[in-house]
This record gives C-alpha cells, structure tokens and sequence, in this order.
C-alpha cells in the first residue's frame, strides 16, 4: 500500500540503537525544529499547558514539542479564530514543534455522549449539549486549520477490558478510517506554508493477533512516524508491554514509534527498552494539581504533614530554578492553601522531571549503558513518599 503524498522536509534519522535491548536514540526534523528522541510531549490540551507560560516551557522545562486536542481546540475557541490568528503556533506563541490528537481518545472518554457509525461519530459537546459530526475528513481538515507539525489519523480507542469481536470490528473499522485519512491529506495544502505529517495508529486491544495485524497494515503505508494507541486504557502494565514489544517488532525501524498516553516514569522508561520514541501523558501536570511530585527517590505527595516543616530544596539535584528557591514546606503551604502558584510550581517541577528522565534516558543509550541503568533507578521511581 503505498502513501498518497510525500513529505519533503520532515524525516527521522535512527542514531544510536543499543544491543542489550531495543533503545534507540534518534531526531525528527520538523520545520519548527527537531525534536531529540526518545522524547516526553507535556499536553497542551486546549492551548495551553496548564499553570505553565510557553517562556518556561522553553527556557526551565525545555519541551521540544507540545500537544494540542483537535476535540478541545474545535470546541473553543474554535477553528475561525485559529485560522485567524494564523494557526495555533501564532496563536499561542509558540515556535516549536506540535503534534494534536485526532479526537479519537475523545470518541472514547464521551462514552455516553456519542454515537459511531461507518461514516464518522455524532457526539455532544461536553460543554453546551451542542451536537457535532466528527468523519476521517473532518478531523484532517480541522487539524489542517490547527496546523500542528505532526497530526494524527482518526481513529476508535476501545475500552479496556474489551471483547474481542468489538476489539476486532473497531480495528478494522480504524483501518478504513485511516484510508480516508490519507485520502483527505492527499486532497488538501498546509494552510501555513510548512509541511504536516500525518501519523497512522495501530490498534487492536490486548489480543496479539489483531495488534500485529494492525502493525502490519500501518507499516505498510510508509508514513513518516507511527504511532501506538488504544493503550493504558486501565490494562495491567503487563499487557501494556506485551503489545509494545510485538508492535515494535513489526513497525519500520528506521520511523519514530509514538506511544500515545503512557505514563509513569517506570512505564516510560521500560517502553523506551521496547523501542518506542515519543510519549506524551497527563499524569505529570495532572497529578502535580494533586500536589503529587515526581522524583528519582519516589513520589512526593506534599500534603503529607511530614512536609510542613521540611525547609529543604524541592529537589536539589535538579537544574530548574523553582526546586532551587522553593522549600517543600513553602510548596505545601501553597498547595494546601489552594494558591495557584503552588499548581505552578508543581507542574514545572513534574514536566521538567518527566524531560530530564529522557534526556538521561537518551545520554545512557548513547552510552550503551542503559538498561543497566533503567534497572538501577526504576525501583525507586514507584516508592509513595
């Protein structure tokens, strides 16, 4: 099956590859910029990271690529101001790489509020009740408007757990999908004069045959990167990296493998040992609203009263200004107190955790040391302090 445009500019090149598991390093050039690989995205889910300006994004977290939502973004403030404004790059002030989502996890976390037919998905908004028409053409089109670097098919994530009939007939349906993906970019331009990429989504629950069939027929369109979906949907991390490995087995080396919302530092850094390349997940901006801090000694939650007299560094290890100059008893006062700056500090601190983890990653398998060093430091990321 061969694909229906060609990308001129944007390319991945395979740069280390380790021999004691499937790590590799690598970058993805983009107009916007390249991207060092293996990478964590923050999500930006309507424009915005919450709690965090794009200057500290830049210069203090030093994310090489954002999320948007195609869902969220449609809602509000919609594609005529995005247009408008000249894309949402322009829109944020943001000149780095982006990727968005189709609104197919949406498809999925509005259970209730849609309905899925051959043609597309009727769904309700969750902010006003209105009704809307989302088809494979549709969400190319919207994401042509958005005008992030890398866009994603549309597709169906199925629930876990999930029959396999369903898991089956959503898979294949997501293929035909997929078709009418390319189809749609084939049959239309950037809208701000840089080249797009469209990733494909392997599908197929948690039943080997139907994940490697999915593998098989998205390698076979040659995209430019191919991405993992319809995981940590609540499936033991078991199968989680079950169906990573034998999907990596099967996608193209020589493209970027995205595993779509995954996860713990542990998770994260098992699947970089399976061969995936770019992440992206809530947990960390989520969680630190929770007050829930990342670190290489485990899990801080700073509502702990054995932190209110805890004048030590956030983090003193860390190179980010904010685990420097704020105490872990000033950060819970803030947090305990509902101040938003201690959402602030608690997510710049998570995200820029969650990049230097794989920028660490990265510099190990450059190294060829890195699973000596994975099995060093995962233990200690799961501990609950």
């Amino acid at each position: 099956m061969l694909q229906l445009f060609f990308n001129i500019f944007m390319h991945f090149d395979l740069l280390t590859q380790n021999s004691d598991s499937k790590a590799r390093t690598g970058r993805l050039h983009t107009e916007h910029g390249t991207i060092e690989t293996p990478i964590f995205m923050p999500v930006g889910t309507v424009g915005s990271v919450k709690g965090v300006h794009q200057q500290e994004l830049r210069d203090d977290i030093n994310a090489q690529i954002i999320l948007g939502n195609t869902y969220h973004l449609f809602l509000r403030p919609g594609i005529e101001v995005l247009e408008a404004a000249g894309g949402l790059h322009q829109f944020i002030g943001w000149e780095r790489p982006m990727l968005t989502d189709s609104g197919g996890y949406q498809v999925y976390s509005l259970s209730g509020r849609r309905k899925i037919i051959e043609e597309g998905v009727k769904f309700q908004s969750h902010l006003d009740g209105s009704y809307h028409f989302f088809t494979p053409e549709r969400a190319i089109d919207i994401q042509r408007s958005i005008g992030a670097d890398i866009i994603m098919a549309f597709d169906e994530c199925t629930p876990y757990p999930c029959e396999y009939n369903y898991a089956k007939r959503s898979m294949d349906m997501t293929h035909r999908w997929l078709k009418r993906c390319f189809e749609a970019m084939n049959a239309t331009e950037p809208k701000y004069g840089y080249e797009q990429a469209l990733f494909p989504i392997v599908q197929g629950s948690v039943f080997k045959d139907l994940r490697k069939e999915s593998a098989e027929t998205i390698a076979s369109w040659d995209a430019v990167g191919n991405a993992i979906g319809g995981l940590s949907v609540g499936e033991p991390d078991e199968d989680l990296y079950e169906m990573t490995e034998l999907v990596c087995d099967i996608l193209p080396v020589d493209k970027p493998r995205y595993l779509m919302g995954v996860g713990t530092p542990t998770n994260i850094l098992e699947c970089i040992a399976l061969g995936i390349d770019m992440f992206d997940c809530v947990m960390p901006s989520r969680n630190a609203r929770h007050g829930l801090l990342y670190t290489w000694e485990g899990t801080i939650n700073i509502k702990n009263e054995k932190w209110s007299k805890d004048f030590s560094p956030l983090d003193e290890t860390s190179g980010v200004w904010v685990d420097q100059v704020y105490t872990k008893a000033y950060l819970r006062h803030l947090v305990k107190s509902g101040e938003y700056l201690g959402i602030q500090i608690a997510t710049i601190h998570n995200l820029a955790f969650y990049l230097e983890l794989v920028k660490q990653a990265r510099e190990h398998i450059q190294a060829g040391d890195f699973v000596a060093w994975k099995n060093q430091v995962t233990p200690k990321l799961s501990i609950r302090r």
